[in-house]
């Protein structure tokens, strides 16, 4: 215990001095940020000893520090993983299963877990840089991943985060533009996304990025969604 004893002097010392942000920057410089476990023995390595023992002694800011630390470093291993299994092929109940368990394991939400599957779906073509060709394309991708994404979207709060995640791709990559409506009006109808959020994003919950492009595409649909009483019909007008 004598390694843990003299870290809670030093750190107190240390974040007093300083805070802990500028804590957190040095212990990155020197690769020490992932390695703060090791004051305790390997039996007792965990983040619930770490944060328990260092609250204890008034450390609260670096027990969160390290419980930040451990559950990015668990977003970017599921995020590699996620990766590896989409580029093999895996079925996506063994998907869906995986990363379920990984949830529950580092305590991960749903909203975090659908923007790391949305980005890691994204990651896995070479797109076109013709914009005429590019939402044809991405349609076609993101109609065959539509099942994965739909096993996580079953809160309207993931589904605002994976609407915001659209517009935000679609902003950044200048030939996705013309997709944005395309691409919701697909996991609309693949029952991705509900009408609630989407008419919460375009009320209020948009991002400004793009913002005047976008509602602007969404409008007639919006519209449709707010009318949806009175038939299907048009509905084959957005999907087809």
């Amino acid at each position: 215990g004598v390694s843990a004893a003299f870290a809670v002097k030093l750190f107190k010392s240390w974040i007093n001095e300083k805070d802990i942000n500028a804590v957190a920057v040095s212990l990155r410089k020197v690769n020490m940020d992932n390695r703060l476990m090791e004051l305790f023995p390997a039996n007792k390595q965990s983040v619930e000893h770490f944060s328990k023992y260092f609250t204890e002694a008034g450390l609260k800011e670096l027990s969160e520090y390290v419980r930040n630390q451990q559950s990015i470093g668990a977003r970017k291993e599921l995020q590699k993983e996620l990766q590896e299994q989409m580029s093999r092929g895996d079925p996506f109940k063994d998907i869906i299963l995986y990363v379920k368990e990984e949830m529950k394991k580092n305590n991960i939400s749903e909203q975090t877990v659908v923007a790391i599957i949305w980005s890691s779906v994204m990651s896995t073509v070479e797109w076109n840089k013709k914009e005429e060709l590019v939402a044809e394309q991405a349609i076609k991708h993101l109609k065959q991943y539509s099942p994965l994404l739909a096993a996580f979207t079953t809160q309207g709060q993931s589904e605002l985060t994976l609407l915001l995640k659209i517009q935000e791709y679609c902003y950044d990559n200048i030939h996705f533009m013309k997709a944005f409506q395309k691409i919701v009006v697909l996991f609309y109808k693949a029952e991705v996304l509900s009408e609630e959020p989407i008419l919460k994003w375009y009320k209020d919950a948009h991002l400004a990025k793009g913002k005047s492009v976008f509602l602007e595409q969404m409008k007639k649909f919006v519209e449709w969604l707010k009318n949806a009483e009175e038939g299907n019909q048009q509905l084959s007008s957005y999907v087809d």
